[in-house]
């Protein structure tokens, strides 16, 4: 009967230090984890609620025409809509070779005075390829038109 009660306490022990392993390397990963999910955000989403400054996001849709502008040096400066919004967007780097008006892309960075300030752009990558979350947050706004050729 001891012997049991031994058993049976040993198996309880054993049990509750699994879970508490678990919950602290669930906890571990999440907290290593917290800088590397870039959340997807409409033009439009970001009007209606701006994110605060510190946190870092991805924007996409279309590059707005006619607002695509060079500065001095790197410096790039334009729009990007969904068709019901449109937020201004800069970026101080290279953009990919086929970055233009009224092409998909997709940024990184952070919403800061009113003004996207983008780490990184994306673009893409041939004449049929659009991110999906932009072509959902466009068709979101009535905007997207289905291409008949290749089902998209």
């Amino acid at each position: 009967m001891v012997l049991k009660s031994l058993k049976k306490k040993r198996r309880i022990q054993i049990v509750a230090i699994c879970a508490v392993a678990l919950v602290l390397s669930t906890g571990l990963i999440g907290y290593a984890m917290r800088d590397g999910i870039n959340l997807f955000r409409s033009p439009s989403q970001v009007m209606a609620e701006p994110p605060p400054p510190n946190e870092v996001f991805r924007i996409g849709g279309l590059v707005e025409e006619g607002t695509l502008l060079r500065g001095q040096g790197q410096e790039i400066r334009f729009s990007v809509t969904d068709g019901g919004a449109s937020v201004p967007v800069t970026f101080a780097g290279v953009l990919p070779d086929l970055f233009e008006e009224n092409q998909g892309m997709v940024g990184t960075g952070s919403y800061v005075n009113g003004t996207f300030q983008a780490t990184e752009i994306l673009a893409k990558h041939d004449e049929t390829y659009m991110p999906k979350e932009v072509i959902d947050a466009l068709k979101e706004q009535g905007v997207y038109q289905e291409d008949a050729s290749t089902g998209s």
